[in-house]
């Protein structure tokens, strides 16, 4: 049985990892001659049309990464199970992006990089505290729910927002279209951690801005996104900015990425901007996360975070 490697970056780094991982099987690549019908497994990240039909035997395909919309509408895609990532590493590293981006808006620490640079001695006012800004998750998974326990752990009240209802303990989750505009009437701290899909696409433009909490202690609301970067509209969100809409924004995705030199986002006095690396997965954590799913799979256990196609995540 054999598992092919179809990425657009370099594969010998991922050839050998699972090689180490898995000794016993043969681990091919796209570019090399194998024989088709010995492939079982997919690990794949952007594959090229086409490349990943005719596998007569395959059982499953693991998606690089924690997003899986690089593989919705592809074509020909073969139906069988898509598993995306969902380690304990992935997830620990975006709920530390969360609790120091949460904090930065908290402490204004912006303003204080300003004050420093200018050599500007300004202690100002006490900020809020955490209890007294009200965090919303939209996107309440594995990751959002993981995001919110450490938030309320620092004092944030923390609610989420799920397409779907969900019951957590320790949180008010509010659901579906029913549920958005109180979500965001009692959100100050906007965190996007949806997955894209034809739905969420463009989701975070002006009118969900507009219905965000004007009343808090930032002096506006603010948005960070490090779910996808089609779920913004970047015209929007300056736009808002500029008109205080928005207070400020932490964006780690983008419309198009690397963000274009060219784009006003860089320079924006009220935009953070991170490259896409809030939660980047560990590249040997991630083959291992791979291989224990087909030893799993093999003693006859069920694939953990299995997509549904219907949704798309």
């Amino acid at each position: 049985m054999s598992l092919l490697v179809a990425v657009t970056w370099q594969t010998q780094p991922w050839v050998e990892r699972f090689k180490r991982l898995l000794p016993d099987r043969d681990i091919v690549v796209l570019e090399q001659d194998f024989d088709r019908s010995a492939i079982r497994y997919v690990a794949t990240w952007g594959p090229k049309p086409g490349s990943l039909s005719g596998l007569p035997n395959l059982e499953a395909i693991f998606s690089l990464g924690a997003g899986v919309d690089h593989l919705m509408g592809y074509p020909d895609l073969p139906d069988v199970p898509i598993v995306r990532v969902a380690q304990d590493d992935l997830t620990h590293r975006m709920s530390e992006y969360m609790v120091l981006h949460c904090l930065m808006h908290l402490r204004d620490q912006r303003r204080f990089d300003e004050d420093q640079k200018a050599k500007r001695w300004n202690p100002d006012r006490a900020p809020p505290i955490a209890g007294d800004v009200r965090v919303g998750i939209m996107g309440f998974g594995v990751l959002g729910q993981d995001s919110a326990r450490k938030l309320k752990m620092m004092g944030f009240d923390v609610a989420g927002w799920s397409r779907t209802p969900k019951d957590v303990e320790g949180f008010q989750v509010y659901a579906g279209e029913e549920g958005l505009t109180p979500f965001l009437n009692r959100t100050d701290i906007l965190i996007a951690l949806m997955p894209l899909t034809p739905e969420t696409q463009g989701m975070l433009n002006r009118s969900l801005f507009e219905k965000l909490a004007h009343d808090g202690r930032l002096g506006g609301p603010i948005l960070i996104n490090a779910g996808r970067g089609k779920l913004q509209v970047e015209a929007d969100i300056l736009a808002c900015l500029d008109d205080g809409t928005l207070q400020a924004a932490t964006l780690d995705v983008f419309e198009t990425e690397p963000l274009p030199e060219d784009s006003p986002l860089w320079t924006h006095p009220r935009v953070t901007v991170t490259p896409h690396n809030s939660a980047t997965s560990e590249p040997d954590a991630t083959a291992r996360y791979i291989a224990q799913q087909i030893r799993r799979h093999e003693a006859g256990e069920a694939f953990e975070a299995v997509v549904d196609k219907t949704r798309g995540y």
